[in-house]
């Protein structure tokens, strides 16, 4: 990354270059799982599909994310590990990058000489899987399902984006974060889990909106405990509410996950398996992505910001990491709040937009629910297979 970003960043350009392969490649594997998973698991176990899926990808993103993040910071190794303190972390990037890479060609090696699969006659050029995926979206079920998952997750992004950095804004630290973070994983694992049984016990989208409903209220509960952080700093009472918070946010979100996962199993058609479930989980994961720079805008247009100059600037200029701040400006942005900072100004905040937002957000996830989500899964989860193959779509 650092040769990436020397002279002016021309070596941009072969970075992304580089990281568009390894992504092609993992998603070509990802394809190819989940189409493998629709005939590894008998018909009446599908939905356990999903809580593989759930726990695969939970203790992959503990590992890479999570734990290295924590691990590579120096103040956590410090705060936990260390009885002499280091200005280095447990792990560096590149180190774990390696280990990861070495891992990643271990097991892809191991299920190419290993796992023997019936060989078929059946191979689908890649014109013939484009005119599939053309073909799924023209399907009237599938097109009312893509509009579900694209303004479904509205009503938790600003939750989902915001609440842990205004954590961080108000005082609380990377370590507790990051120990908070790391207290999320087993509870992940054993409610993907579980949320896996509840949706082979009842239907998968009845499930789905309980885990609705519960993290909208995650989503006010979240900001209820960013607005009575304590002014005496973080005591153990108040990091054990948020522990408790994260918790619940999690497990509405596992369910949700799990359960929608095993809708897309089994309405997915055998023959065009892999496809037809990355296809609506592309569609599912850009309802959660798609939203959140409008919802970021919109905190930074609520917010009401203002950065006044110290009241005995130091006399050494020399010390400050920016210039001098000798009249008042907004600093609701980012940027302008670190040039505050960086001039010994101090950035009050008259208004803060994180919380208009999370209850605008929260009212229109409430009103979409209400109003379009419910009634339209419900009906989805009612019809029969055979409306969400492509064969009979296109023989009628």
């Amino acid at each position: 990354m650092e040769t990436a970003g020397a002279n002016d960043g021309s070596g941009v350009w072969s970075f992304t270059g580089w990281w568009f392969f390894l992504v092609f490649l993992c998603a070509t594997q990802d394809i190819a799982v989940d189409g493998w998973a629709l005939t590894l698991i008998s018909l009446p176990n599908i939905s356990y599909a999903s809580t593989a899926q759930t726990v695969g990808l939970t203790a992959g993103h503990f590992l890479s994310y999570t734990v290295f993040l924590a691990f590579e910071s120096p103040d956590f190794a410090n705060r936990w590990f260390r009885s002499e303190p280091s200005d280095v972390g447990v792990m560096t990037l590149s180190g774990y990058l390696t280990f990861a890479g070495w891992a990643y060609l271990a097991v892809t090696a191991g299920l190419a000489v290993l796992k023997r699969e019936e060989k078929t006659k059946e191979k689908d050029s890649v014109m013939e899987v484009y005119r599939s995926m053309i073909g799924i979206l023209k399907l009237k079920n599938v097109q009312s399902i893509i509009i579900v998952h694209l303004i479904a997750k509205i009503g938790f992004q600003a939750n989902d984006a915001v609440t842990n950095l205004k954590l961080l804004d108000k005082g609380f630290s990377h370590e507790d974060l990051a120990l908070t973070v790391l207290l999320d994983f087993p509870f992940e694992i054993g409610l993907g889990y579980y949320a896996g049984r509840w949706s082979t016990v009842y239907p998968a989208m009845h499930v789905w909106c309980w885990a609705f409903v519960g993290r909208l209220l995650a989503a006010v509960i979240a900001q209820g405990v960013v607005m009575i952080f304590p002014k005496d700093g973080v005591q153990p009472w108040y990091l054990l509410t948020v522990i408790a918070s994260h918790i619940f946010s999690t497990f509405t979100n596992t369910v949700m996950f799990v359960s929608i996962s095993a809708f897309h199993a089994k309405i997915s058609d055998p023959l065009i398996g892999g496809t037809y479930m990355t296809l609506l989980a592309t569609v599912s994961n850009l309802g959660g992505t798609f939203p959140r720079f409008f919802i970021l805008k919109l905190v930074d247009y609520f917010t009401l910001a203002t950065c006044h100059p110290a009241l005995d600037p130091p006399k050494d200029l020399s010390t400050l990491k920016g210039d001098l701040i000798t009249s008042p400006f907004s600093c609701a942005l980012e940027a302008q709040k670190q040039s505050c900072l960086a001039g010994a100004g101090k950035c009050v905040v008259e208004r803060d937009g994180y919380y208009i937002t999370n209850v605008v957000c929260v009212l229109v996830g409430v009103v979409t629910f209400a109003a379009f989500i419910r009634p339209a899964v419900v009906k989805l989860q009612k019809l029969p297979l055979r409306a969400w193959r492509l064969v009979d779509e296109v023989e009628r």
